[in-house]
């Protein structure tokens, strides 16, 4: 089953000074159709209640929510869909648990785990990073920088692969434009929404860039 995958994914995230409801208010305002609800402070309980609060908002704007991870709590949250960060996960057994209605994304850090995952058949769409260091999450994952997603586009072309492939990781403003050159999919963005002086007008702008 064929979805809809953005080109511009915007991720909430845990800040001391701005809840995800604030964030996910904020980025819809600013036009972002698609959210990705990436909480790692809350307990199930508290997950559920904040979600189904965010899935509203999203409904208002027509915006996509999916959530990072929290699989196990999609039959009790409005959500399209889940986004898994370890690249080992279980997809399959994942797939068969969420069904075919759910959008399913995963994270890759190379042309080999995109391969290995699209292989699967599964999932709807791949995060591919780091395209530069980041803070938001730690981890120790290459930094590809253009010319890694420049060669990666390529091989995956030559392979006859059609997989939606974001760059993600302390991904700027002024790198967008050179990003989608390389012929990537789209953007994931994060910190430089989040902490941005001006988060609504941030994002924006980089919705702009992409739309």
């Amino acid at each position: 089953m064929k979805k809809y995958i953005s080109k511009f994914h915007y991720l909430t995230q845990d800040l001391s000074d701005r809840t995800h409801i604030d964030q996910v208010i904020s980025a819809c305002e600013a036009g972002a159709n698609w959210i990705q609800y990436r909480c790692l402070s809350k307990n199930d309980k508290e997950l559920v209640s904040e979600i189904n609060e965010i899935a509203v908002i999203c409904d208002d704007w027509g915006a996509t929510l999916i959530i990072t991870d929290h699989y196990h709590l999609l039959d009790m949250v409005d959500v399209q869909g889940v986004h898994l960060e370890n690249l080992q996960a279980d997809f399959i057994a994942i797939r068969e648990q969420i069904g075919d209605d759910k959008t399913l994304g995963g994270s890759a850090n190379s042309l080999d785990d995109i391969l290995r995952i699209a292989s699967l058949g599964v999932v709807d769409y791949i995060g591919c990073g780091l395209y530069a260091v980041t803070l938001t999450k730690p981890n120790d994952y290459a930094v590809l920088g253009f010319s890694g997603y420049k060669s990666i586009v390529s091989d995956l072309a030559a392979t006859g692969i059609k997989m939606p492939v974001l760059a993600v990781g302390g991904i700027t403003l002024s790198d967008v434009d050179e990003l989608m050159e390389t012929g990537i999919y789209g953007i994931a963005v994060c910190g430089a929404v989040n902490k941005a002086e001006n988060p609504k007008w941030a994002a924006r702008e980089f919705y702009k860039k992409l739309y």
